[in-house]
This record gives C-alpha cells, sequence and structure tokens, in this order.
C-alpha cells in the first residue's frame, strides 16, 4: 500500500471500493500538478486534503470530496476543467468551476457589517451564482480550515477574514442547517475579533470544568439508571457550550457568565418520537424543573425546522442544568441538516420552490445514493427569479430576474433612471433593453437633465421589468402632463375670457360653479379637458332663470329633492340616462313637457346636438345637499397582468365600502389585461377619489370611467 492509498484509507473511511478508487485518482492528479506548481512551498492556504477531511465530517458524497480534493487554489491552474471532467464527470467539474469562483469572490468590505442587508444580498448572490449547493459546503470547509491556520497572518487579515467569517459565511452556515460548520466558524472568527473576550470565557470555562464536569456526571449517571429500569435506550452526554455563544447571550441579556444557568447542558437522544415524551416525564420527576424554561419544539418547530424539547431542571445543589432531548432523526438534522423554511428577503412569503431545494439538499446531505434528477432539480430551481448585480462601488442590488440596467438604474435612485441613456456591463457597452445576469457589474450612463422616454412603458420593448421602476416612470409623466394641463387650462381660461370681452374673471364664482377647491384643479381640469370650452362659456355667461317657468314643473312635494335648480329644491328632476351624472359633477338641466327637469352632465354629448330651439329649455341645476342614492358606474382599467391584478382591485374597493356588481378581464399575448368592473358610486367626489387609488397599484396603466 503507498503513502496515497494510506492517506485515503486514514481520511477517508466509509466509502466503497469504487469511490475509494476515485478519491486515490483525485490525489494523485493534485500530487503530479504540485510538480508543476511553485506556490505549493511555503503557501498558507488551505489544501484540498485538509478541506475534504472537514468534509468527513458531514458525512457528505464522494463528489464533494472530490471537488474539495481538486479545488486547491495552489495546483487550479494545472489541472484543466476538461481534465476533470473526463475524469469524474461533469457534476464534479461543475462543482470545481464553483468552489474556484467563491474562492476568489472579493466582494465583501467590512462596511457591510452596518448595512446588513448588503450582507444578506451577498449571501444570496453567493448560493445564486452557485450551479450546485454543495460549493457552498465546500466553501464553508475551506474558511474553516482557512480559521484554524489563521494565527500565522498578520493582525489585519486576521480581523478581515474573522469579520467577514461572522458576517457571511456563519450565517450561511446557520441557514444550510449545518451547526457543527456554524459554531465552530463563530468560535474561531471571534477569538480574532474580540481576543480579550474570548480568552476570558475560555478561562472561566476552564477553572470550573472539574465541577461542571462533577456535577454532569453525577446527573448522567442518575438519569441512565432510571432510563435503564424504565427500558429506555438513550445515548445520553455532557452538550458543550461554545465561547461565541456564550459571549452573544452575556452581550444580549447583559449578565456576568456566573449568571448564565445553561452551561450546563445534557442531550438525550432517542430513537422513537414517544420516548422523547418518556423521558420528559422522567426527568421532571426526579429533578424540579422551571416551568417558564420548558420549550416543546417538537409539537411547534422553529422556522428553520428545528425539532427537540428543551427543559431546564435543579439537581441537588441546585445547579441549573439544561436538558435537550430528540431523536435521532431530529438530531441528524439539527446538526448536518439545512433549514426546512428558507425565506427570500425580508418579511417574504413562503415559497414552494425553495422548499424543493431544501428539501433535495438535506436528501444530498444523507444520503449518497441520491440520483442525478435530484441534483438537477436542486440545480435548475434555487433563486431561479434573482439576480444579483453591482454598483461600481461594490454595492449589491438585488432585482427580480429579467431585470434591465434601466431597472438597476432606477433601484440606485429614481433621478438616476430618468436621466439613464446607456450603460456599461462588466465594462462593455450594453443596451439598456439588456437581460443582467448575476455577478455583473453595472454603470449607468446618464444625461444632464434627462427625462424619461415614453417607450420605457412598452412591454413588448422590453426596457423595464420591475414596478418599482414602471410605476417611478409613470408617477414622472403624471407630474409632467400635470403643470402642462395647468398652463394650458390657464391659457385656456384668458383666451374666452378676452374672446367674451370680460376684463376681469372671478375665479372664486369658477371654483363655485365647478365644486373645485383651488385654482390649479379648475386650471388643470381645463387643460385635460374635463371641462370643455362650450361648459366654460356657459359658466362665463350664466343666464338669469326666470323662476315662473320653473314652478311649471314644480313637484308637489314639500321635501327638498336632489337637485336644486335656480334655486328652487323642490322641481321634479330625472336623471338622464346617457352621461348618468354623479352627485358632485357639473350638471345642466333639460325642461321637458311630461317629465320635468331632465339632469344632464354639462359635457353630455347629446346635448351638442339641440337645436336653437330646444337650448332655450336649458335651465342651470345644481346638486342638493340631502341626496345620497348610489349610482352604477362602469370603469375601465388597463394593467399588467399580474397574477392578483382582480383580487388586489377587489380589495381595495371593499376597503373602501364600495360594492361591485360585475367584472370582467381580459389578457393579451403582450402581458397586457383589460379590467371592466360596474360598481356603485355615491358622488364624483367618491369615484375620483377611488380612481385614483387604484392608478397607484404599481401594475396599472390607467383606469378611467366608462362614459
Amino acid at each position: 500500500m503507498n503513502a496515497i492509498e494510506e492517506l485515503v484509507k486514514q481520511r477517508f473511511p466509509g466509502f466503497d471500493q469504487e469511490d475509494t478508487a476515485l478519491i486515490i485518482k483525485a490525489l494523485k492528479m493534485v500530487e503530479e500538478a504540485k510538480l508543476h506548481s511553485s506556490t505549493v512551498a511555503g503557501n498558507i492556504r488551505p489544501t484540498g486534503i485538509d478541506v475534504a477531511t472537514v468534509l468527513m465530517t458531514a458525512h457528505i458524497d464522494v463528489d464533494t470530496i472530490l471537488a474539495s480534493l481538486l479545488s486547491d487554489s495552489r495546483v487550479a491552474s494545472f489541472i484543466t476543467d476538461a481534465q476533470i471532467n473526463q475524469a469524474f464527470g461533469s457534476t464534479v467539474a461543475g462543482l470545481v468551476r464553483d468552489v474556484l469562483w467563491l474562492n476568489k469572490v472579493s466582494i465583501y468590505s467590512p462596511e457591510m457589517a452596518n448595512e446588513p442587508n448588503q450582507s444578506e444580498i451577498l449571501r444570496r448572490m453567493l448560493l445564486a451564482m452557485t450551479h450546485d449547493v454543495r460549493a457552498v459546503l465546500i466553501k464553508l470547509a475551506f474558511r474553516i480550515q482557512r480559521l484554524r491556520n489563521l494565527k500565522i497572518e498578520d493582525t489585519p487579515i486576521q480581523r478581515f477574514i474573522a469579520r467577514e467569517t461572522l458576517d457571511i459565511y456563519a450565517p450561511l452556515a446557520n441557514r444550510l442547517g449545518i451547526s457543527q460548520f456554524k459554531w465552530e466558524l463563530e468560535d474561531l472568527a471571534f477569538r480574532y475579533l474580540e481576543p480579550e473576550h474570548y480568552f476570558a470565557i475560555a478561562k472561566s470555562l476552564a477553572d470550573k470544568r472539574d465541577q461542571r464536569e462533577a456535577c454532569i456526571n453525577q446527573f448522567l449517571k442518575t438519569l441512565q439508571t432510571r432510563l435503564d429500569q424504565e427500558g429506555i435506550v438513550a445515548k445520553i452526554y455532557g452538550r458543550p457550550k461554545h465561547i461565541y455563544s456564550i459571549w452573544h447571550k452575556m452581550h444580549r441579556k447583559k449578565l456576568s457568565i456566573d449568571e448564565l444557568y445553561d452551561l450546563l447542558a445534557v442531550r438525550v437522544v432517542v430513537d422513537q418520537l414517544s420516548a422523547c415524551y418518556t423521558v420528559l416525564g422522567i426527568v421532571h420527576s426526579v429533578w424540579q424543573y422551571i416551568p417558564r424554561e420548558f420549550d416543546d419544539y417538537i409539537a411547534n418547530p422553529k422556522e428553520n425546522g428545528y425539532q427537540s424539547l428543551h427543559t431546564v431542571v435543579l439537581d441537588e445543589a441546585a445547579n441549573r442544568i439544561e436538558v435537550q432531548i430528540r431523536t435521532r432523526a431530529m438530531h441528524d438534522f439539527a446538526e448536518l441538516g439545512v433549514a426546512a423554511h428558507w425565506r427570500y428577503k425580508e418579511g417574504s412569503k413562503f415559497n414552494l420552490a425553495t422548499e424543493k431545494n431544501i428539501a433535495s439538499l438535506r436528501q444530498l446531505l444523507e444520503d449518497r445514493e441520491t440520483g442525478d434528477d435530484l441534483i438537477e432539480n436542486f440545480q435548475t430551481e434555487l433563486f431561479s427569479d434573482r439576480v444579483f448585480v453591482l454598483t461600481p462601488a461594490g454595492k449589491l442590488i438585488d432585482l427580480i430576474k429579467g431585470s434591465t440596467p434601466l431597472d438597476f438604474a432606477y433601484a440606485i435612485h429614481t433621478q438616476i433612471g430618468h436621466a439613464c441613456r446607456g450603460s456599461k456591463v462588466n465594462g462593455q457597452i450594453r443596451p439598456l433593453t439588456y437581460k443582467l445576469n448575476s455577478g455583473e457589474q453595472v454603470e449607468i450612463i446618464t444625461v444632464k437633465n434627462g427625462q424619461p422616454n415614453h417607450n420605457w412603458l412598452d412591454l413588448n420593448l422590453g426596457y423595464l421589468k420591475t414596478p418599482r421602476a414602471i410605476s417611478k416612470v409613470k408617477s414622472w409623466f403624471k407630474q409632467q402632463q400635470q403643470g402642462e394641463n395647468i398652463a394650458a387650462g390657464r391659457l385656456l381660461l384668458e383666451k374666452e375670457s378676452k374672446r367674451l370681452g370680460l376684463k376681469h374673471t372671478d375665479i372664486s364664482d369658477l371654483l363655485k360653479h365647478f365644486k373645485l377647491n383651488n385654482s390649479d384643479l379648475l386650471f388643470e381640469a381645463l387643460g385635460r379637458g374635463d371641462i370643455n370650452n362650450r361648459q366654460l362659456v356657459s359658466a362665463l355667461k350664466i343666464p338669469e332663470l326666470e323662476p315662473a317657468r320653473l314652478k311649471l314643473v314644480a313637484a308637489k312635494t314639500s321635501s327638498q329633492s336632489a337637485v336644486t335648480v335656480a334655486g328652487i329644491d323642490n322641481v321634479v328632476t330625472t336623471i338622464a340616462h346617457c352621461c348618468k351624472p354623479l352627485k358632485g359633477e357639473p350638471i345642466i338641466g333639460f325642461m321637458t313637457h311630461k317629465r320635468g327637469i331632465t339632469v344632464h352632465r354639462q359635457d353630455c354629448e347629446s346635448l351638442h346636438h339641440l337645436s336653437e330651439e330646444q337650448k332655450t329649455q336649458l335651465v342651470a341645476a345644481e346638486w342638493g345637499g340631502s341626496h345620497s342614492a348610489r349610482h352604477t358606474v362602469v370603469i375601465v382599467l388597463h394593467a399588467f397582468n399580474a397574477p392578483n391584478l382582480l383580487g388586489d382591485v377587489s380589495q381595495l374597493l371593499s376597503a373602501a365600502k364600495i360594492h361591485t356588481s360585475d367584472a370582467a378581464l381580459k389578457t393579451h399575448e403582450d402581458l397586457s389585461a383589460i379590467l371592466t368592473m360596474s360598481i356603485q358610486i355615491e358622488n364624483a367626489e367618491q369615484l375620483a377619489s377611488i380612481l385614483g387609488r387604484i392608478h397607484q397599484l404599481p401594475y396599472i396603466l390607467d383606469v378611467k370611467r366608462k362614459v
């Protein structure tokens, strides 16, 4: 047996003959590459063999072991991707590519410690950029080995590596559920970031080790005896407390180490779920327990899927001892599994694709015989809907898949988006419709006083993908149109006043007539055409009507009607079916012979076709104050075909206590949609308010009343 075979036998037990042969083959390839490398001697970076040894404690599969051996950066340039693919297959070759990329990533900066969101985006990016998440496990093993050798590095490097570990890699290990990696990463990093606290806690633990061990041994002996009497097979042992965890709890609870009660801890591992509760009953019957310190994480698992029973009891000497009780499956999952409920961002919704990926990874970690189909599923679905790109300054931006440089510009700042005219991606000029990929660095080219382009809102042209950016462009055009309408309305009023020979126009009279609150609203309505020329002229030369004419059609009731005509409020009126005016809209009356006064909107199309004789039958009208009848109004929404379009609009209407009597949704191939709804409205003000609120939804392009 040669040296390599002896090494494999010692460090990689448990593999069958075929897998052992592959490991020997990989080590021979590495040894041959070392002969050509001048960087091996004196290099302090972790070796592939050391990293693979770390991974053995996680019961990882042979492909991961092979990839860790072949990812040794010192010989990577002497082992080609083609050689690895030919000798070990595409899965191992892909893993090696991912690990080499992860080992070269240099995005992290200490400033990220003050920006938790940036650290989280970087962690997601590392996962998104790797085609197989086992590459992340190898990277974690590389980091553990690097930390073990960190004492020979200079202090600035020690602190940088340690800070990066606590910010990025320890949380990644926790997210993947590998507790044994997490604890070691945290303790080693803490040693270099806070050496005084680290060694103070270590000394305190060492000084009281004999006392703790005696206490725990007596507890274990008593518990083992009682379990044997009940015929329960269990593995029980003292559970070591990790230094960083102790310091974190001291810091969070503002306690000294002597005040921490759970430095004495015991773990009980049984075979059956029912035995967990049997053991709990035995513990509580022998020792006094503290009710408020009991947690049933079996019935109520933690968000990351962790399950166990936790209780705290007092021994004969009044020492507090924490007892954890779990099955073997629960224990293996807690030590080696992955988070079962992994969340995307901040307070985000549960994701079924992610759940499937997590279940797949758990099988990869626990079952070396997992098929290629499972691996392929995991590779293709994880973070499939996100891209992570960098600013020139190195800041990470998280976008939805399909985002463009223009989306990126608006994510940086609204004004940068407005002024965007071009982009560079990884130093090369790219069109604004270019689909960004994770890991790319984006630089935006802007112009002074730049403005959005109407084409950016055309979904078929592909300029924008994110609803947030689309909303910002829509808002800009709305503001610009508002200013233009105000200017146009002011000119229109001046023009008509001059044409009518009016030396002075009292704006307050017009505001009162059209029931508007300020002059800008009046000018905007004029410029937008909501108040047309005929309505304006009519308002500027309101005729004096004879009350006697109106008495011919007066109602015999003394109650106040919905409409007041020339100051008289007991006139028989009928709402015109052609325009269905709402309370608050400018109206005008038309005197009929049999139905009293028919009330029209002042801009009603049918009034344009009246003869000169019929026009003499028009009378001034306004709404009364007591009418609260509801009217059916049809509204039309033009929108992106969002999954919850109808639901979101219906919820908004329901919250506003507006009844919906009918709704029809039509979708188109260009991802646009038209939603037509019949709603019950009391007045024009209510209608304007609800249309405005609907328009604020991010995927609404336009909403208006159907005339």
